[in-house]
């Protein structure tokens, strides 16, 4: 990996995306520029229908854009096939939702530990890395617990440490807080931005709550398809 893809692990360059619909092409996305530096955390405060969704989903490599490029450790992700897209994405990349999307079948710590083995750490590694992940988020002494029995902070925390178990350079948020009572976000938002600082994760969260905003290195919109740097 060249030092440049290491400090800025996700660069967006005239990123293009538009939809087919009834009434003709919807362009979402005109010209995204982004560059995410490692231990950074941007806030992306759009209002909904902005393109904020299609925006993650392209930063994550889960869709591809219609123009532009996408820089993931600085390669290309858009050029390659699939499975190495899959590869980036599994290995490189972290995802938290507004929902846990928990395993509920598996304990909190299978739930950490799963991924990293998809990887292929062993699953000594895997329990050692997931105990230590569920511990900096307080939840030692719930290592055991099915996600039926975390409440929705805890299985919020379980989900953010599931996020970091392959230490991706990136990490990409939507609304994670957004479904806790205002005390409970604060408490698991201060955790995230812990770790992800702890870390040296690049960061991009979006959310609609502005005291978090604030608390971010800096906060972006998007406005008639292009990203702006708010004040």
């Amino acid at each position: 990996m060249s030092n440049t893809g290491s400090d800025t692990p996700l660069v967006m360059e005239a990123v293009r995306r538009s939809y087919r619909t009834d009434a003709g092409s919807l362009d979402v996305l005109t010209a995204i520029d982004l560059t995410l530096r490692a231990g950074e955390i941007v806030a992306l405060v759009a209002p909904s229908g902005s393109g904020k969704s299609t925006l993650l989903h392209l930063a994550g490599l889960l869709d591809r854009p219609d123009g532009g490029r996408v820089m993931m450790d600085g390669r290309d992700a858009g050029a390659l096939p699939d499975n190495a897209r899959t590869a980036i994405r599994r290995d490189r990349v972290g995802f938290v939702y507004q929902f846990h999307h928990l395993l509920a079948e598996f304990t909190a710590l299978e739930n950490i530990v799963l991924p990293q083995m998809i990887a292929g750490v062993s699953r000594r590694a895997a329990e050692a890395r997931g105990q230590d992940l569920l511990a900096a988020f307080g939840l030692g002494h719930r290592v055991k617990h099915l996600p039926g029995k975390l409440s929705g902070g805890e299985q919020q925390r379980v989900a953010i440490a599931r996020a970091l178990a392959n230490k991706p350079g990136v990490l990409l948020a939507d609304e994670p807080t957004g479904n806790l009572d205002t005390k409970t976000a604060d408490i698991v938002f201060n955790e995230l931005l812990s770790a992800v600082r702890g870390q040296r994760v690049a960061a991009l969260i979006a959310t609609h709550n502005p005291d978090l905003a604030a608390r971010m290195d800096r906060r972006v919109t998007l406005e008639g398809g292009r990203l702006i740097d708010l004040p």
